[in-house]
């Protein structure tokens, strides 16, 4: 049977005079042409899903105004693309689009990068230096991953949205600059606010118009225009004789998360296009990473539960002495019990066997034990834990720091927001920081998720 493939001329996924190629390229619900919103020399915003649809829609409305954007999303859905859509649709589109990513620049240097310094102004000044503001000057400041921004930066950015004006560092003289300022973050920004973290005023500020971009996995329907064209991209680019698409990868393809968004996707079809040599795209076919086992808890509340459940069956129903399970997980006795009230692990109805507490008990004795669970058995609750090392004593702490940081790597170190770690942990993100710090949880740098593989490229929403 000969395979099925899809083949790259057959799929409207992008053509020359449309943001996005679209089978009714005249109805504004579904695409907008170079009058209405793509202009030239524009990277094309591929996808035909009602979520996106509703973007663009977005950006048509705000894109006139001077209004002050705060576009929300996951790494790698494509913000930077989407503020300079709103820039090349403005008035300003004739003046510059300015970029500043605010996770990037050491703090130290941010405030002389963002406004510029004159002479003397610090060791090494050895001449003035025009700030991103002044050089925005009739255009657009982008703002990138704000929730970055040092505290004290902040008051300094409330003041020249608002009135428009600054200082260079070192220097006496204001300096006026009409820009319209667009900012991104990944980060949960009221979040912040609560946990002081960022400034309320500032907030309110940048949130006058906010646009929240979606995640691939909620229009999973683009992924295969998405597919289409960056491998029509890339064969071209290589000098590729890629004609079509293997229906099997391509399905693969669809069925994928992609966490890291169309940022990931972009870099995978890449490194496929490169190892490609027929016709055909072929494979081989992906071995994504995967999160938590189906069967492992997900929630700190049901990592909890497996763990003490776990412990107890490994101690035989013992809770105190020596080699009880409060003290393999590190806990007093009476704080295992609070706990174990607390997450509704019971004592059984029958074979009724008080708990007797270490100091009422000789060392002779046998250490008290836990009759039969009510609801939950020992086996099934341990055949639901990710299985450790034989014979390895786990802490309640060591097993709670191995569970976020699953969770955290697993989010791609996103910790608030739709699909963030505190959401899949069933917490709210401040308890989450909380956790993280006592228990040295360090989140991954950006740095190191563009290392494996995530790294931001331009061009398509990414």
């Amino acid at each position: 049977m000969a395979t099925q493939a899809s083949w790259l001329t057959e799929v409207p996924a992008v053509n020359n005079t449309a943001l996005f190629g679209m089978e009714d390229a005249t109805s504004a619900d579904v695409a907008f042409d170079n009058n209405e919103l793509c202009v030239s020399g524009m990277p094309p915003i591929v996808g035909r899903s009602a979520a996106l649809r509703r973007v663009l829609r977005m950006v048509r409305i705000v894109a006139p105004t001077n209004a002050t954007v705060l576009i929300n999303g996951e790494t790698g859905t494509g913000k930077e693309l989407i503020a300079e859509a709103i820039h090349k649709c403005s008035d300003r589109s004739q003046g510059p689009f300015v970029k500043v990513n605010c996770a990037a620049i050491p703090a130290g240097l941010l405030e002389s990068e963002l406004f510029g310094h004159e002479r003397g102004a610090y060791t090494g000044a050895v001449a003035r230096s025009v700030g991103r503001f002044e050089r925005a000057n009739h255009g657009t400041l982008f703002l990138d991953e704000i929730g970055d921004l040092p505290l004290e930066l902040q008051p300094k950015i409330l003041r020249v949205i608002q009135e428009r004006q600054f200082e260079r560092l070192g220097g006496a003289a204001t300096i006026h600059a009409d820009v319209r300022v667009i900012c991104a973050t990944h980060r949960n920004l009221a979040e912040m606010v609560d946990d002081r973290e960022f400034r309320a005023d500032l907030f309110y500020r940048l949130s006058v118009f906010p646009v929240e971009l979606p995640p691939l996995r909620e229009r999973p329907e683009d992924i295969r225009l998405l597919v289409h064209h960056f491998v029509m991209d890339y064969a071209d680019r290589m000098q590729k004789p890629i004609k079509g698409i293997s229906e099997e990868f391509m399905s693969v393809l669809a069925r994928h998360s992609w966490p890291g968004n169309v940022r990931e996707l972009q870099n995978f079809i890449e490194r496929a296009v490169i190892l490609s040599s027929g016709a055909i795209l072929n494979g081989p076919l992906p071995q994504f990473r995967r999160g938590p086992k189906s069967s492992a808890p997900v929630t700190l509340e049901d990592a909890e539960r497996s763990q003490i459940l776990q412990t107890l069956q490994q101690t035989e129903g013992v809770v105190g002495g020596r080699n009880g399970a409060a003290a393999r997980l590190g806990v007093k006795r009476t704080t295992l019990m609070s706990m174990m009230k607390r997450l509704g692990i019971t004592f059984g109805q029958t074979s009724v066997l008080p708990v007797r507490t270490e100091a009422s008990v000789p060392i002779s004795e046998d250490p008290a034990r836990i009759p039969p669970l009510s609801g939950i058995s020992l086996e099934d609750a341990s055949s639901s834990l990710p299985k450790s090392h034989v014979g390895r004593v786990c802490t309640l702490a060591q097993a709670e720091r191995e569970h976020i940081s699953e969770v955290v790597e697993m989010t791609n170190g996103l910790i608030a927001g739709k699909g963030g770690a505190a959401e899949v942990l069933g917490v709210p993100p401040s308890t989450l920081r909380n956790r993280m710090r006592k228990l040295d949880i360090r989140i991954r740098s950006l740095a190191t998720c563009e290392r494996d593989g995530i790294a931001q490229t331009s061009g398509v929403l990414a």
